[in-house]
């Protein structure tokens, strides 16, 4: 996946390892495109709304639960 050096990374980007594809493969490429997708809406939801610890929690575990699926895609693909 080819990147713009020029911006930072998102979080979802930084969490799924979008920069790491060392097979080149296309759809490793989508599904961790996709992956960060999903995890920089968990994020993004949480901005403006009222945080609280259970709220944080559920947050985390989405995102941790989402990188975990991801790795398993990744995995099936290669």
């Amino acid at each position: 996946m080819i990147q713009d050096a020029t911006r930072e990374l998102t979080y979802g980007e930084k969490a799924v390892g979008v920069t790491f594809n060392p097979s080149g493969s296309e759809s490793v490429n989508k599904v961790k495109k996709l992956y960060a997708e999903i995890i920089d809406l968990i994020c993004d939801y949480d901005r403006g709304n009222e945080s609280t610890s259970e709220k944080n929690r559920l947050e985390q575990e989405a995102i941790r639960q989402a990188q975990t699926a991801h790795m398993w895609a990744v995995k099936a693909i290669t």
